[in-house]
Formats: structure tokens, C-alpha cells, sequence
């Protein structure tokens, strides 16, 4: 059996995967990279952006990620996601909801609330998780 790549991925809210992968890719701030068993130590800061947890050459998992930071050591890959979600287990219209409650939360504030950062990021989020569900 050929060796695997203990591979983490936590937010937050919970742990979302740990196991033992062959190959996981994130998005990086300075580009996408690729982790294989045995990948030289190193940690990066991500974007927002799906992992791919893949067996093999086929893709096992997607995870859509919101920034964080990617840790590669001996022991393995661990990402600590600001917020992440398993697009697995994502509808489209769920999205397409709180895209929508979070523009007229936006509606409703103020000019020059400081709230108004929080949910244009909040939203740039959810398109980006919209985006990746129709791809």
C-alpha cells in the first residue's frame, strides 16, 4: 500500500476532515498548490477557495473555503479555514437564500456602518461557494 498524506481541515465550528488522503490542492494567496505525502514542511495563508481532497486521480471531496491558513509538517497537511463548507452538502437555493438575506441586511444599514464590511465579505463568500457549485 502505497503511503498517505494525513490531511486536516478545521474551522471554527468543527473539524470538517481527517483521515488519510493521497493528494489534497488549496488556494493559496500566491496560487493553488498541490500536497503530497511527504511534501517539504512550509505554511501558507489561502483565499477564499475550494480544496480538493483527492484518491487517487479522482476528486473526493470539495471543500469551499474563506481564508486561513494552510500548515504542511512531517505529520501532514492542516488547514485552519476562517469558515469552510463541504459543497457536498450544499444546495444552490440555500446559497442563493443567504446571498439574498445578506444583500438586504446590507440594504437596511446605514451609510458608513462598519457592519457593511462584515457582509460584503459574507457575501463575496457565499458567491464564491455559489460559483464553485455550478462548476
Amino acid at each position: 500500500m502505497a503511503e498517505k498524506l494525513h490531511f486536516s481541515l478545521v474551522s471554527p465550528a468543527r473539524e470538517l476532515f481527517s483521515g488519510l488522503v493521497d493528494h489534497v490542492i488549496a488556494p493559496g494567496t500566491e496560487g493553488e498548490f498541490g500536497v503530497l505525502v511527504n511534501h517539504a514542511p512550509f505554511m501558507t495563508t489561502l483565499k477564499n477557495g475550494v480544496v480538493r481532497v483527492l484518491e487517487g486521480d479522482v476528486v473526493k471531496m470539495r471543500i469551499y473555503v474563506r481564508g486561513g491558513f494552510a500548515d504542511v509538517t512531517p505529520a501532514g497537511l492542516t488547514i485552519l479555514a476562517e469558515e469552510a463548507r463541504n459543497l457536498t452538502d450544499v444546495k444552490a437555493e440555500e446559497v442563493d437564500a443567504e446571498i439574498e438575506a445578506a444583500r438586504l441586511k446590507l440594504l437596511a444599514l446605514d451609510a458608513g456602518d462598519p457592519k457593511q464590511i462584515a457582509l460584503q465579505e459574507s457575501i463575496a463568500y457565499l458567491e464564491g461557494i455559489r460559483a464553485a457549485l455550478a462548476n
